[in-house]
């Protein structure tokens, strides 16, 4: 971004400062801040040729291990470009067969990015940044976050380089002199390629509420996980995550400022994530966090499994956001358990955050920050260092992961870095730390491209639902045919289950038992707490899920009466209750016959009957029988 004319140097946004207090590391006059250069050659004109240095401008994509070659274009209007090119009827398009168009803008009055981004609207490939007074290269940064800038800084998908006042002046006049000015912009020395392993470093932070930067940053996470762990499995790239912590000032270690951002007495602080030290999270609660992420790391090194870091970070960023108020070491410690990580080993690393003296991790967190050799101070977050040198430019998996490969010697680069291809299955190994249920072989791990992800399964057509890391549970009908829907069974005398598919609970145990239906369900003694069985002559037994009652002698057990009687009047009354059924069919029977007798008889006297009458009167049923007369003869 554009900075002050009193400094040049770029400094760590708002969003990191703490309060009104100056936080440092060292003293102002030992830090050293390293512009990152790439190479630019002017390969025509003749009288200009020759190679210059340019500064990488920290967002965009710059081809790190390549090259770009392309016509240098200094427009008329709109020199600085801050307004939108095509308000002018310019285009920067090049045709099919003519060289990418480079524009040259100048520097002043707005952005760096916007600059760049106005440039890469109208068609420009790369962008030129011309410096306006005579000074040392420094590194173009983004603005401070805010809402507008956001909408164009993740779009920027050119390279961009800002040039020295007195080379663009060269450039310049040579394009007014309609001279075809051509330069080749190259990064392939940009990271250094010594062997077969690379080493890169990511400087991070775990607080989620610092903005735009905060944003890119955990979206750059989960998306290169994947690429990161296939490399670090393979023993391509050793990698290491670094937190910037800065310390309190001597005189200002009892302030309540200091006390609410720091921890070990002033010694490691991190700003308030909403810079309102009254309420909310402090800046102390992220130093923290910064300092459990640094000894899991330790942790999972040790076990040869440092590639954990990264599924760590990744599920503390989706279980415990702190805009959801779960930035907290209960939420930590129950992704920690999910990772099969030792708990005990980590807060042992982490050590007393209350003592007065200094903390080792940090402590050698601060050393590191402080540039050596070719490297400068880590000033800038996020920064990502490969093979001691800083990465400019836009945290994209494909920009990381070319960068990352050019820092390989040539034909020693891993396939990754040639095909491309970074599918995984992180899957294998402990379900990826997502929830399962080894008894039905069921885990809610989802391999994908960009790594895995902890969603609850679908199976057999049985939706289960849950947060995927820790519970996933059955839901609807058909649930209770997968591993009895989580519940309790027991396969003993009838195999009892807990699971029920409809009504209002999901568990409940069957009748007989007692529990949460869960874990437990533990049989109910019916002689004791039901008092089953309570007749003088009953005896009960109780039995899984149930109870038996016998009477003493000769006696049988009723037990809808709870009651003993004799075998003998239980025959005999059996005896006469056959008989009474006996005799009352028999007489239902006769009863049958006789009504049907009856009637048939009835029935046949009243057809006499109506014969005999119907010979000497019409009956009102029948018609008149006519007079039998001689027929008239004419």
């Amino acid at each position: 971004m554009e900075l002050p004319r009193s400094g040049r140097r770029p400094q760590p946004s708002s969003g990191f400062l703490l309060g009104f207090l100056l936080l440092s590391l060292v003293p102002l006059s030992a830090a050293r801040f390293v512009v990152e250069k790439n190479s630019l050659a002017v390969t025509s004109p003749d009288k200009i040729k020759g190679t210059y240095d340019s500064a990488i401008g920290n967002f965009g994509i710059p081809q790190y291990g390549g090259s770009m070659a392309g016509a240098v274009a200094y427009p008329k209007d709109n020199r600085k470009g801050c307004k939108e090119f095509d308000e002018f009827g310019i285009s920067f398009k090049s045709k099919p067969g003519m060289l990418p168009t480079f524009v040259l803008v100048d520097r002043g009055d707005c952005f760096f990015a916007l600059k760049v981004w106005n440039a890469q609207k109208a068609g420009a490939s790369a962008v030129l940044v011309a410096d306006d007074i005579e000074e040392p290269l420094i590194t173009m940064d983004t603005p401070g976050e805010d809402g507008s800038t956001a909408k164009y800084i993740e779009n920027i998908t050119i390279p961009s380089a800002l040039i020295e006042k007195k080379f663009a002046e060269t450039l310049k006049k040579a394009i007014s002199g309609e001279d075809m000015v051509n330069v080749n912009l190259d990064w392939r020395e940009a990271v250094p390629h010594p062997d077969d392993r690379v080493e890169y470093e990511l400087w991070t932070n775990s607080n989620d509420e610092c903005g735009v930067k905060c944003d890119m940053l955990m979206e750059f996470v989960k998306d290169f996980k994947g690429a990161a762990q296939i490399l670090e499995k393979g023993g391509y790239t050793q990698f290491t995550p670094h937190y910037i912590t800065w310390y309190c000032p001597q005189a200002f270690t009892l302030s309540k400022q200091c006390k609410s951002q720091c921890i070990n007495h002033g010694r490691y602080c991190a700003p308030d994530p909403e810079q309102d030290f009254s309420s909310g999270y402090d800046g102390k609660d992220v130093v923290l966090e910064n300092l459990r992420q640094l000894c899991l790391f330790r942790v999972a090194n040790e076990t040869k499994k440092p590639w954990v870091w990264w599924d760590y970070v990744t599920d503390f960023q989706i279980r415990c956001p702190m805009k959801e108020k779960k930035y907290n070491q209960e939420c930590a410690d129950s992704v920690i358990r999910s990772l099969g990580l030792d708990l005990k080993k980590i807060e042992k690393c982490m050590g007393d955050p209350n003592a007065d003296s200094d903390n080792p991790v940090l402590k050698e967190e601060q050393n590191a920050q402080v540039g050596k050799g070719s490297r400068g101070d880590v000033t800038i977050l996020p920064t990502l260092v490969v093979n001691n040198r800083q990465y400019r430019g836009k945290l994209a998996k494909g920009a990381v992961l070319k960068a990352i490969c050019a820092g390989f010697e040539e034909t020693t680069e891993p396939a990754v870095c040639l095909s491309g291809d970074v599918e995984t299955n992180e899957c294998l190994d402990n379900s990826g730390g997502c929830w399962q249920d080894k008894t039905a072989n069921i885990t809610a791990c989802k391999d994908t491209f960009r790594g895995r992800v902890c969603e609850c399964p679908l199976v057999a057509g049985v939706q289960f639902k849950g947060d995927g890391y820790t519970t996933c549970e059955a839901s609807g009908p058909g649930r209770c045919k997968i591993n009895n829907g989580g519940c309790w069974h027991d396969p003993r005398n009838g195999s009892y289950s807990a699971c029920l598919d409809f009504g209002n609970s999901k568990c409940q145990c069957p009748p007989g038992f007692k529990g949460d239906g869960v874990k437990t369900c533990d049989d109910i003694d019916e002689c004791k707490e039901k008092k089953a069985c309570q007749c003088p002559e009953c005896s009960c037994k109780n039995t899984w899920g149930s109870y038996e009652c016998t009477c003493s002698g000769d006696l049988l057990y009723i037990r809808d009466h709870d009651t003993c009687i004799s075998k003998s009047s239980a025959e005999t009354k059996s005896a006469w209750a056959a008989v009474w059924v006996i005799a009352i069919g028999l007489a239902m029977a006769a009863g049958g016959a006789y009504l049907v007798y009856k009637y048939r008889l009835r029935s046949y006297m009243d057809s006499e009957i109506r014969a005999i009458m119907a010979q000497y009167m019409p009956l009102d049923s029948q018609a008149e029988v006519p007079n039998h007369v001689s027929e008239d003869h004419a």
